[in-house]
């Protein structure tokens, strides 16, 4: 089983970027898709990016595509997600989820084990 610890979330003005990692600890990233989910208050978890650790190959849901980009960092064992040009409308927790099989699902259920999440505000 793992564990994932979310952290970098913070209050932030429109326009400004956030690094949002997500750590593993009992098992590593290696075998997993490791995706990022926002949850605003009130709404359903909404898929944001997703990225295969053994290919490093990257998925991105429409709210953050062009503006959030997510990367493995080898050295730290975490995913890390960049937000760029943050909107209002980009508030919300974040969550880190795994999962395994050769298709990335957007959908919150198709996810295994899920971070605490970490709480992102951006002001106007």
């Amino acid at each position: 089983q793992v564990q994932l610890v979310e952290s970098g979330g913070g209050l932030v003005q429109a326009g400004d970027s956030l690094r949002l990692a997500c750590a593993a600890s009992g098992r590593t990233f290696s075998e997993y898709i490791v995706a990022w989910f926002r949850q605003a208050p009130g709404k359903e978890r909404r898929f944001v990016a997703a990225i295969r650790w053994s290919s490093d190959s990257a998925w991105y849901g429409d709210s953050g595509k062009g503006r959030f980009f997510i990367s493995r960092n080898n050295a730290k064992n975490t995913v890390d997600l960049r937000t760029n040009s943050l909107k209002p409308e980009d508030t919300g927790v974040y969550y880190c989820a795994v999962t395994t099989g050769d298709i990335v699902p957007q959908s919150p259920e198709s996810y295994d084990f899920w971070g605490q999440g970490t709480q992102v505000t951006v002001s106007s």
